[in-house]
């Protein structure tokens, strides 16, 4: 009778296991992303609409790493101000609460 003997099996749980802590993580990552993107969209000034529909999202590095930002060319004078105009932090207030959601989940995910 034939013997079958399997070689690493032990290596291909442990990689099965790490791949599916990086799907878990990725899943956190787009998540969030998404919604820092849309509490940006609400938080953002509307004259015409521009800057507001200028937030974007994107997610790169195999989905571990979620951009968002304003395109609109003067997406910054209004984050940040100007001599003229006070800061309307739009972003950053977004990112400050969105953050700390993001710290909790990855936080959970790791427990």
């Amino acid at each position: 009778m034939a013997e079958v003997k399997l070689i690493g099996v032990n290596e291909l749980r442990l990689k099965l296991k790490k791949n599916a802590d990086l799907d878990a993580v990725k899943k956190i990552v787009k998540h969030n992303g998404a919604e820092l993107q849309k509490q940006a969209m609400r938080n953002a000034p509307v004259d015409t609409g521009h800057l507001r529909r200028s937030i974007g999202l994107s997610i790169s590095d195999k989905g571990m790493t979620a951009e968002c930002a304003a395109t609109a060319d003067y997406a910054g004078y209004v984050e940040w101000g100007t001599r003229f105009q006070e800061p309307q932090l739009y972003m950053g207030d977004a990112l400050a609460k969105q953050g700390e959601k993001f710290k909790k989940d990855m936080k959970k995910l790791v427990e």
